[in-house]
């Protein structure tokens, strides 16, 4: 992917890989619709690509498919929409960290096989592709895409073969799979979840009628009216049909649980929960830990909008200074290509954000920023905020220094990459041209997660799982 595109979509800031979402209606309901409702809720986790397939269990084995690069706005019209018929379905939005940029990677993957057809959505990353495609490669499997969901696909579907059943294969499969993933799968009369034994990625299930539904968040279940029956287990295996729901913990250890501390920071939606954790909550105790554990004297505190914002308000609250909304967020700029330099840099954030001069002329203002990355916008948000007559600008990041990359599905760069990478705090707040600088401490990232193991590797460099021994990462790119 073009790292441009990523830079100006996100202001410097961590990309989450995917979002999912599957419907199963017994008494057979179209869903396509409903998928489309649910991607959208999910637009945030991925926007470089879309997907829906969907098929009858009344009816013949077909699977009906449309997907495409762009937002879902973009990509299903009414028309196509219109066109996918059938009660039983999977969703994606896709954000690539393995993969090229491609309308081959876009899912969700349909497989054709033996045992009848295969519809697989996947968030995440895995650790051990490389040996995984070889081995299937040289028994025969060829390979359209270059992303390791494909991967996952054909181990399911060799195990299929052997398996009893569809939810015996996808156990079988999950036993030689290593990494960060949750799959929403769509077999010809069954609808499957399932989350790898860390639960690096989040995965619920709903339930809107006689429907059921798996999405990666819960803010998906409310856009479709649909009600929140409780979160997959890291290492469960849920299997819906026409008879009810189904549950198998063969994979679940509950010692190596590590779910990944950046939903809670910034990947999810505010109104979404996380293994029973409001990302709302989790984010104003991050400010407010801030504010305890790195007070500044100053007359308002404001967030870089919207990631920031919640954390700001908990700041606020902590410390008794005012929250105040300091900066205007353009929703409407899309996703636009920009060229490489500083000019260009500067126009991109300049369009996206602006300042309110009135609320911040003539005072001392701290910023609350979620996270920083390479560091690339941080700077020019400190100047836009001295151009607009503050008189003191103090950053305050809600989240510990990126000192190591990501390998569960994130794109954290390598260290070379990373600002904080052989910086003390200081070096970093000079280049920032802030009056001072914080970061999160790293202690506080089980507590903003109300206790429950988190995977803190790409701050402290203590892997849940180990790492490949080379950085894989999109290394399969056409």
């Amino acid at each position: 992917m073009d790292r441009l595109l990523a830079f100006d979509r996100g202001l410097d800031k961590p990309h989450e890989e995917c979002g999912v979402f599957g419907m199963y209606a017994p008494d057979g309901e179209d869903v396509a619709s409903s998928i489309y409702y649910g991607l959208l809720a999910l637009q945030h986790r991925g926007q470089e690509s879309c997907g829906i397939a969907v098929s009858d269990t009344y009816g013949p084995n077909v699977v009906k498919t449309c997907k495409g690069m762009g937002l879902c706005s973009e990509v299903f019209t009414h028309e196509k929409l219109s066109k996918l018929k059938g009660n039983i379905g999977v969703g994606h939005v896709r954000y690539s960290t393995a993969g090229s940029s491609t309308v081959e990677n876009a899912q969700p993957l349909v497989l054709n096989y033996i045992k009848g057809t295969l519809a697989l959505a996947h968030n995440g990353n895995l650790v051990n592709t490389p040996e995984l495609r070889r081995e299937l490669a040289y028994s025969g499997a060829i390979f359209q895409t270059t992303i390791d969901s494909e991967v996952i696909a054909y181990q399911i579907a060799r195990e299929r073969v052997k398996a009893k059943t569809a939810e015996e294969a996808v156990a079988n499969a999950m036993k030689k799979i290593k990494g960060a993933y949750s799959l929403v799968i769509a077999s010809p009369r069954k609808l499957m979840g399932a989350r790898d034994p860390q639960g690096f990625k989040p995965l619920c299930i709903g339930r809107r009628g006689n429907a059921w539904i798996l999405a990666s968040e819960t803010c998906a279940l409310d856009t479709i009216g649909a009600e929140f029956v409780r979160d997959v287990l890291p290492g469960e295996i849920v299997t819906i049909t026409k008879d009810g729901i189904a549950s198998n913990c063969q994979m679940r250890d509950g010692k190596r649980e590590a779910r990944c501390v950046f939903e809670y920071i910034y990947f999810s939606r505010p109104d979404s929960t996380f293994d029973g954790v409001g990302v709302y909550h989790s984010r104003l105790m991050a400010g407010k830990f801030l504010a305890g554990d790195s007070p500044v004297s100053a007359d308002l505190v404001t967030g870089v909008p919207e990631s920031g914002n919640a954390a700001a308000l908990g700041y606020s609250m902590a410390s008794g200074i005012p929250y105040c909304m300091a900066f205007v967020k353009n929703s409407y700029v899309g996703r636009t290509f920009i060229k490489p330099g500083q000019s260009s840099r500067e126009s991109a954030v300049r369009v996206k954000l602006n300042v309110l001069k009135e609320a911040v002329a003539g005072k001392r203002v701290i910023i609350i920023d979620d996270s920083v990355v390479r560091g690339t916008t941080s700077s020019l948000i400190v100047n836009m905020m001295r151009e607009a007559g503050a008189t003191e600008v103090h950053m305050m990041i809600a989240a510990p220094p990126f000192l190591h990359p990501c390998y569960f599905g994130t794109d954290i760069p390598s260290e070379d990459q990373l600002i904080a990478h052989n910086r003390s705090v200081e070096e970093i707040r000079k280049l920032f041209g802030a009056d001072s600088l914080a970061y999160l401490r790293a202690e506080r990232l089980s507590q903003i997660a109300d206790g429950l193991p988190v995977c803190t590797a790409c701050f402290t460099g203590d892997y849940p799982i180990m790492p490949p021994e080379e950085d894989i990462r999109g290394s399969y790119e056409k």
